[in-house]
């Protein structure tokens, strides 16, 4: 969405320029602003070079994105035609109307968005293939306990404290990988234990942590059911199968009860 406003910012830019009336001492002063633009640095440049530069900087930046995003996507970015557009907007040399610009801008947009949905789609089925591949040799090793609801764990260190119900709320430290090692969040690498609680997150960690004692460290395989499902929120890509290694600190007692006792 943001990538898209950003597409969209950019056609109206675009739009602006070519709106401009473009004299021939206009012109002559522009390039004598180029110039001198390239030849400073940025602490001497003018207020109106600055801004100037920042509109290109940003039209730069969208575009680099958008090329890499197209590139992972498998659809390429012409360059050529995309500078011959560019340059025909400063000129007022276009092609296309301005409205028959968007509706190619937005036609591009739904093209993307249309490849996105198609590979997210390929990804979730293997993502299922790979995951029900995994836990069912996960689940053949020593120590790796499966619960009813298909959650599996594994006891790295054994806990000696209380234990936590659903509706408390927990400290832990946690590190999460995918299937490939890929690390998507650590409490670990912030430098700081998490604290929330327990029936708040997702049913593999409501679930599992519920069999661990304060002082424990275990690590949960956690079925893509139990865990996002088809969501999918940064590195973790639709029905996903998540590794966590979680070490319960403390179950927080609610302050009303600490002022009790």
């Amino acid at each position: 969405m943001q990538k898209s406003l950003v597409a969209l910012s950019t056609i109206a830019a675009l739009g602006l320029f070519a709106c401009q009336p473009n004299t021939s001492d206009e012109a002559a002063s522009s390039s004598a602003d180029s110039a001198n633009t390239t030849s400073v640095s940025a602490e001497e440049m003018t207020n109106s070079q600055k801004q100037a530069y920042a509109m290109g900087a940003s039209m730069g930046l969208f575009v680099s994105n958008r090329a890499e995003q197209q590139e992972q996507l498998g659809m390429s970015l012409d360059k050529e035609a995309l500078k011959q557009g560019f340059n025909d907007g400063l000129a007022d040399t276009l092609k296309f109307t301005p409205e028959q610009i968007q509706q190619i801008a937005q036609e591009g947009e739904e093209a993307i968005r249309a490849k996105q949905q198609e590979m997210a789609a390929q990804a979730a089925e293997k993502n299922v293939e790979a995951g029900i591949a995994y836990l069912e040799e996960n689940g053949k090793r020593d120590g790796v306990v499966t619960t009813e609801s298909g959650l599996q764990y594994e006891v790295l260190t054994e806990g000696t404290g209380a234990s936590p119900v659903a509706t408390d709320v927990v400290k832990v430290h946690y590190r999460g990988t995918l299937l490939d090692g890929t690390e998507f969040d650590s409490s670990y690498k912030r430098g700081e234990p998490a604290e929330f609680p327990l029936n708040r997150v997702i049913s593999g960690w409501t679930e599992g942590v519920q069999l661990m004692k304060e002082g424990a460290k275990y690590r949960f395989h956690i079925p893509s059911e139990l865990a996002y499902g088809q969501r999918s929120t940064g590195s973790i890509t639709p029905n996903s199968t998540l590794i966590f290694d979680v070490e319960l600190l403390e179950v927080v007692k609610p302050e009303a009860e600490e002022a009790a006792e």
